[in-house]
């Protein structure tokens, strides 16, 4: 890691939840979600870690396990604008970095958080950080849930999408594997700066059509940098078959 660098992260947590309702605080091996996502970040090399929620019940459960929790305003779009709020409060610096830890990662390995701040550390030109591992099965590279990415040879990110990108059927020809496809992971590292720009710009056309807020960014012109995760991730949990799938891997 970079010599002396310091980061923060910031764990959004909402209670609703279309395909889970309630999964921060679904049980899982005896503990609740959020938890476990808030230990993993805990093993992480960061000063402070925060959970940023608005519910009451989240916060309650939160400080049962001793966490430190930021309560914040309950009409946020995404999370970026939650971990915003939570800067702001907190009266962050402007270069200051932020890690968003997703809430639904309990499997997120504390070594990719340390690996994407350092990345965003060392790329003072880019206002965003974020990981990417290799597409393995064609059922991912398919599946629209699997966000995929291209990147330059710099490792500058150059569009996120729910579609099979890069393309690897054409008009004509048979159908083939594309050799190397990238599925993006929802851990992101920003400079303080770049969080109140993305959150005082609208939508843009391509986030709104994609679902998919990071396109904001490009659109804006926002440098994003992107590495190949060094450790291997477990699955993120959206749907109570993921549910299952975790607490097998966690009861292994």
């Amino acid at each position: 890691m970079t010599a002396d660098l310091t980061f923060r992260v910031v764990i959004p947590s909402r209670y609703d939840s279309t395909r889970l309702p309630g999964k921060a605080l679904a049980d899982l091996v005896g503990k609740p979600l959020v938890q476990h996502v808030y230990e993993r970040a805990c093993e992480s090399s960061a000063s402070e870690v925060v959970i940023a929620t608005d519910d009451e019940r989240i916060a309650i459960a939160c400080h049962a396990f001793g966490a430190d929790v930021a309560m914040t305003r309950a009409d946020h779009a995404a999370g970026t604008d939650r971990v915003a709020e939570v800067a702001q409060q907190r009266g962050w610096g402007d270069e200051d970095i932020v890690v968003n830890v997703q809430g639904d990662v309990p499997l997120l390995p504390g070594t990719s958080i340390d690996q994407v701040a350092d990345l965003l550390a060392s790329n003072p030109d880019a206002g965003l950080g974020t990981l990417c591992i290799k597409i393995a099965r064609q059922a991912d590279y398919d599946n629209p849930n699997v966000v995929k990415l291209v990147f330059d040879q710099a490792g500058r990110a150059l569009y996120f999408s729910r579609a099979a990108i890069p393309a690897m059927q054409h008009p004509g020809e048979a159908s083939r594997q594309y050799p190397e496809a990238w599925r993006h992971v929802g851990l992101y590292a920003y400079r303080v700066k770049t969080l109140r720009q993305l959150t005082a710009a609208q939508p843009c056309l391509l986030e709104q059509a994609e679902k998919l807020e990071q396109l904001r960014a490009l659109w804006l012109g926002i440098e994003i940098r992107v590495a190949e995760a060094r450790e291997p991730h477990g699955p993120d949990v959206d749907t109570p078959e993921d549910l299952d799938a975790v607490i097998l891997i966690l009861q292994d």
